[in-house]
C-alpha cells in the first residue's frame, strides 16, 4: 500500500540539489506526483506532493538526514491525495491580478476568499520590472474552488471591487 507524503525542502541554493533530492525518492521506489520548486533569493525551495510504498517511509526519513546535515531544512507530513472530486459541485476558477506592485495584495485577495467560503487550491506570484519605466509589477495567478452555494452570487464582483481599491487588474474565468 502506499503513503502520500508532503516533502518540504528549504536551503542554499547549489546545482545538484533537485538530482540529489529525486535520487533518494527513486531509491526508495517514490513517485513525485505534484512538484513546486523555486530559487528565492539565494535560497532554493522545493514542495511536493510523493506517493512511495509504506515499508519505505521510515527508510526515506532517514535517508533525508543526510540532507539535515548539509544544513537544509527537510519535513515530511503524510497525506492523503486529494483532487478535484474532493468538494463536490465546487467550480474552478482561474483569478490573474496585475498591476503595481504595493504591500498586501495578497493579503487583500485572500481575505476576499476567506470571507466568501472560497478555497485558494493553487496561487503563485512574483514581481518584476515594467519593461520601459522599470517600475515593479505584480503578478498572480491562481485557481479557487467556488462552493455552489455561490453560484451567480456577487464573490467576483467584491473580489474586482478590492482590486479597483489597490488600483490592480483583476481577472476571473472558469477553469
Amino acid at each position: 500500500m502506499d503513503t502520500n507524503i508532503i516533502l518540504t525542502f528549504t536551503g542554499a541554493d547549489r546545482i545538484g540539489i533537485v538530482e540529489e533530492v529525486t535520487r533518494l525518492l527513486l531509491n526508495r521506489g517514490s513517485n513525485v506526483e505534484v512538484s513546486h520548486m523555486a530559487h528565492l533569493a539565494s535560497e532554493f525551495a522545493i514542495l511536493m506532493l510523493v506517493s512511495l510504498p509504506s515499508e519505505q517511509l521510515a527508510g526515506l526519513e532517514t535517508d533525508l538526514q543526510s540532507l539535515i546535515a548539509q544544513g537544509y531544512k527537510v519535513t515530511t507530513t503524510r497525506t492523503k491525495q486529494t483532487d478535484a472530486h474532493a468538494h463536490p459541485g465546487w467550480r474552478p476558477y482561474q483569478i490573474a491580478v496585475r498591476g503595481a506592485d504595493q504591500e498586501g495584495i495578497v493579503h487583500e485577495i485572500a481575505r476576499i476568499m476567506r470571507e466568501q467560503g472560497i478555497n485558494i487550491e493553487f496561487m503563485d506570484m512574483h514581481v518584476a520590472q515594467a519593461p520601459v519605466s522599470g517600475s515593479p509589477l505584480f503578478n498572480m495567478k491562481g485557481v479557487v474552488a467556488v462552493p455552489p452555494s455561490l453560484a451567480g452570487q456577487s464573490w467576483e464582483t467584491a473580489l474586482i471591487a478590492v482590486g479597483n481599491r489597490l488600483n490592480v487588474d483583476v481577472t476571473v474565468t472558469p477553469a
